[in-house]
């Protein structure tokens, strides 16, 4: 059985798998930190909340990420994706300061970079053959 991993500020770490059964149960909602452009570019998971932590360009902190976590949670708790599982972290910790229960998902959304800095082979969401989608 997989558990979340403890971690400083928020509520811990979970696997791509581990956050999926969470929102197939119905017990997380699946907040999409990453930037419109990525999501457009390289994939999105179908309804996840997208919801940027920072914008692009310039990666400008998002204004509406306050008010727009804290309606996405309806009362259940929040698994964070990002692409590789940073952004995720930051805006974990700042779910947690607002009072809710949030989680980063590991590995993000395309994993870490293999040797030659391509990334999707080791590690992610896609990689788990889990739900997604590419425009």
């Amino acid at each position: 059985m997989q558990v979340p991993r403890p971690a400083a500020g928020y509520a811990g770490d979970v696997s791509p798998l581990l956050a999926w059964q969470w929102v197939q149960a119905g017990e997380a909602v699946l907040v999409d930190v990453r930037t419109d452009a990525e999501r457009e570019w390289v994939g999105y998971v179908p309804d996840a909340v997208p919801l940027a932590w920072k914008q692009w360009p310039g990666m400008a902190m998002n204004p509406g990420f306050d008010a727009g976590v804290q309606a996405a949670a309806g009362g259940r708790k929040l698994v964070l994706l990002c692409r590789s599982g940073v952004r995720s972290i930051a805006a974990a910790k700042r779910a947690t300061e607002l009072g809710l229960e949030a989680y980063n998902i590991l590995e993000g959304f395309e994993g870490d970079p293999d040797g030659q800095a391509h990334r999707g082979q080791r590690g992610g969401w896609r990689f788990h053959g889990l739900p997604w989608r590419q425009n």
